[in-house]
């Protein structure tokens, strides 16, 4: 069964967003670290991971309809 997930990439991560990326299909069960492999970004590239608005990690396992944001680390100074 296929289902989706809608994706928001922040900052530099932008430029990997998918044409597909409000209904993004996946499989149930997949984590958050499967999501970004198969978006190809590597893990050392987000710093903030939320899902429906609730901080998440790499474990955290999707099941179809969250709302999944993805921030990389933000030098300053």
């Amino acid at each position: 069964m296929q289902v989706h997930v809608e994706i928001r990439l922040f900052a530099n991560l932008k430029s990997k967003t998918p044409d597909n990326a409000d209904r993004f299909p996946i499989t149930p069960g997949m984590t958050v670290g499967d999501l970004m492999h198969a978006l190809n970004i590597p893990p050392d590239e987000t710093k903030l991971i939320f899902i429906d608005g609730v901080r998440g990690s790499l474990d955290s396992t999707l099941n179809g309809g969250e709302r999944v944001a993805l921030f990389p680390p933000v030098g300053g100074g």
